[in-house]
């Protein structure tokens, strides 16, 4: 499965479109290396992206079918969730600016 779909699938984005945006940005990484949007995921990858708050690393467990259809079976690990501090958060500086 694409790398932009299983994001979406996984609601871990809400639009493919912003999961493709993400990539090419540069910022999410597959077995830490830069990936685009087309990069084929498989179960035991390693996933890491980086929001404007946070940083995720996750570990893929399975794929799911198909697109449409929620799965109950867990796709994903969560391994590591880093927080940047209220300082460096541009949302937080768009926020007081406003």
């Amino acid at each position: 499965m694409r790398l932009d779909l299983f994001l979406k699938t996984c609601r871990l984005v809400k639009r493919r479109a912003i999961a493709r945006a993400l990539c090419d940005e540069g910022r999410v990484l597959v077995n830490s290396y830069g990936a685009k949007p087309a990069k084929v995921v498989r179960p035991g990858d390693t996933i890491t992206l980086t929001f404007p708050s946070r940083t995720i690393a996750l570990t893929v467990l399975t794929i799911p079918i198909s697109s449409k259809h929620a799965s109950l079976d867990p796709l994903y690990i969560v391994t590591a969730e880093t927080r940047t501090s209220g300082d460096n958060n541009l949302w937080n500086e768009n926020l007081l600016l406003s």
